[in-house]
C-alpha cells in the first residue's frame, strides 16, 4: 500500500490524524477528570465509573468495527465518520455541567454515559479506523519511524492538549470553551480524511463466515494463546498500565487540588518535562530496528517506577503554585515520562510485527483488551481506593457530598504495581529469540 502514495502523503495522514486523535484522548484522560472536579464534584466514584464504561465501549467498538473493517477491506470509511461523531459527543460531554447538583446521582450518570457514548466513536475512529490502517502500511523499514511517531503522538497530545487545555480552561474553569474548540477540530479532521483517504488505502476484504461469526471468533483466543511472545507482551502491558492508571487518572487533580496549581500554570508543569523526555524517542528508535524490543521495555518500565517514586516524595509545602517551574516536580515528571514513552514506542511496534496479517483488525481489539480495559479498570478502582483511603477529604456544601482530594500516595501505588510488569516482560525474552532466529 506504501508504494500507492507519496511517503509525504503518508506521514500527513500519521501525524494529522494521529494528533487529532491523542489530543482529544489527552483530553478525556486528562481534562475530562479535573472538569468532574470542577464542574460536578471532587468524587473519584465519578471518574472510576467513566473509566471503566469508557474502557468497555472502547474495547467492544474496537472488536466491533475492527472486524467489519476488516470484512470490508476498508478502513477510510470508519475512520472519516468516527471522528466526526467523536466530535460531536466531545461537545455534547460539557453540556453535563448545566445538569442541576441537586440531582447528584443523575447528574454522575449523565457524566458516565457521555463519557461512553463519545469513546465509543472515538475508538470507531481512531482505534479500528486510524491504528489499523498504520497496520497496514507497516513494514520492516518504517517500523522504527513510524513507532516513534505513534509514541510520541500520546506525549505530544499530552504536551499540547494540557497547555493549550489549561489556556483554554483558564483561571475561570471554562471548560465549555475547551470541548468545544476540540470537538470542531475533530470533526474537521474526520472531514479533512474522507477528502484524502481513497481506494488505494484499501486492502483485501477478509470474510469468514458470517459477521458475527468472526466477531466472535477473535474471543477463542487459540490464535493468540498461541504466539507466546504476544501474550506475556500482553500481560506485561496489562499490569504495567494497571498501575499508569493509578496514577495518571488522577494527575491533574493532583498538580491542581493537592499542589494548589491552576489549570493553564498546571498544563505548562506537565508539558515542559514531556516535552525533554520526547528526545528518548531518538535513540529508542534505533534499538528497535536493531531488534532491542525486550531490553528497551525494561528499561522503560524501571525509569517510570523511578519517576513515580521521585513525585510521591515531593513536598507540596515547598512547591509555590504560582511558579512554572519546581525542581522535584519536575524530575519526577520528566523520568515518568522517559519510561512511558519508551514501552508506548516500542511495545505498539513489537506487537504489530507478530500480528497475523489477515486478522490485524481484530488484533488491535486484542491489543485494546489488554491496553486499555484490563488496565483502566483495574487502574480505576485501585487509584479510587487509594485516593479515597489516603487523600484529604471534605464535605461539598451544596451536593452534601464527601469530597477526596488526591496525594502522593497514589505514585507509590502505582510504581509497586508497575515493577510487577517486569515478570512477564521478562519472560518474552525466549520467544522473542525463538521468533528472530526462525527468520534467519
Amino acid at each position: 500500500m506504501e508504494k500507492k502514495r507519496s511517503k509525504f502523503s503518508m506521514w500527513l495522514l500519521i501525524w494529522g490524524l494521529g494528533l487529532a486523535g491523542q489530543l482529544c484522548w489527552n483530553m478525556e484522560n486528562q481534562w475530562f477528570n479535573t472538569f468532574v472536579y470542577a464542574k460536578i464534584g471532587k468524587d473519584p466514584s465519578i471518574i472510576t465509573g467513566m473509566l471503566i464504561f469508557s474502557a468497555l465501549a472502547t474495547t467492544f467498538s474496537t472488536f466491533f468495527f475492527g472486524t467489519w473493517s476488516d470484512r470490508l477491506g476498508k478502513r477510510r470509511h470508519f475512520i472519516g465518520l468516527g471522528y466526526i461523531l467523536w466530535g460531536i459527543f466531545t461537545i455534547a460531554f460539557g453540556l453535563t455541567q448545566f445538569i442541576s447538583k441537586d440531582a447528584y446521582v443523575f447528574l454522575g450518570i449523565m457524566v458516565v454515559l457521555a463519557d461512553t457514548v463519545m469513546s465509543f466513536f472515538g475508538s470507531m475512529g481512531n482505534d479500528s479506523g486510524f491504528n489499523v490502517w498504520c497496520n497496514d502500511i507497516l513494514t520492516d523499514e518504517n517500523r522504527g519511524s513510524i513507532g516513534a511517531a505513534l509514541a510520541t503522538q500520546p506525549v505530544i497530545g499530552t504536551m499540547v492538549g494540557t497547555i493549550v487545555g489549561g489556556l483554554l480552561v483558564g483561571s475561570d474553569d471554562n471548560y465549555m470553551r475547551l470541548f468545544i474548540v476540540m470537538g470542531v477540530f475533530v470533526i474537521l479532521c474526520g472531514i479533512i480524511s474522507f477528502l484524502t483517504l481513497n481506494k488505494n488505502d484499501d486492502v483485501t476484504p477478509n470474510k469468514d463466515g458470517t459477521f458475527w461469526h468472526q466477531f466472535f471468533s477473535v474471543f477463542n483466543f487459540k490464535e493468540f494463546f498461541k504466539l507466546k511472545e504476544l501474550v506475556f507482551l500482553h500481560l506485561g502491558l496489562a499490569v504495567f498500565f494497571i498501575g499508569f492508571n493509578v496514577y495518571f487518572a488522577y494527575i491533574g487533580n493532583y498538580l491542581i487540588y493537592y499542589l494548589g496549581y491552576t489549570a493553564d500554570i498546571m498544563g505548562i508543569v506537565e508539558a515542559v518535562p514531556l516535552i525533554i523526555a520526547m528526545l528518548a524517542t531518538i535513540p529508542v528508535a534505533k534499538f528497535i530496528n536493531n531488534n532491542k524490543h525486550p531490553y528497551i521495555i525494561v528499561f522503560g518500565v524501571i525509569a517510570n517506577v523511578i519517576g513515580c517514586i521521585i513525585t510521591y516524595f515531593v513536598d507540596a509545602s515547598k512547591v509555590d503554585p504560582t511558579s512554572y517551574f519546581n525542581l522535584h516536580v519536575f524530575i519526577g515528571i520528566l523520568v515518568v515520562g522517559i519510561g512511558y514513552i519508551t514501552i508506548l514506542q516500542t511495545a505498539k511496534v513489537w506487537a504489530k510485527q507478530i500480528y497475523p496479517k489477515d486478522r490485524r483488525g481484530q488484533f488491535e481489539g486484542i491489543w485494546i483488551l489488554f491496553f486499555v480495559l484490563i488496565p483502566w479498570i483495574g487502574g480505576s478502582l485501585l487509584g479510587e481506593a487509594t485516593v479515597k483511603s489516603s487523600g484529604q477529604t471534605f464535605i461539598d456544601e451544596v451536593s452534601g457530598q464527601m469530597q477526596y482530594i488526591p496525594n502522593g500516595n497514589i505514585f507509590l501505588v502505582g510504581a509497586i504495581i508497575c515493577l510487577l510488569s517486569l515478570i512477564p516482560f521478562v519472560m518474552t525474552f525466549k520467544h522473542y529469540k525463538q521468533r528472530l532466529a526462525a527468520k534467519e
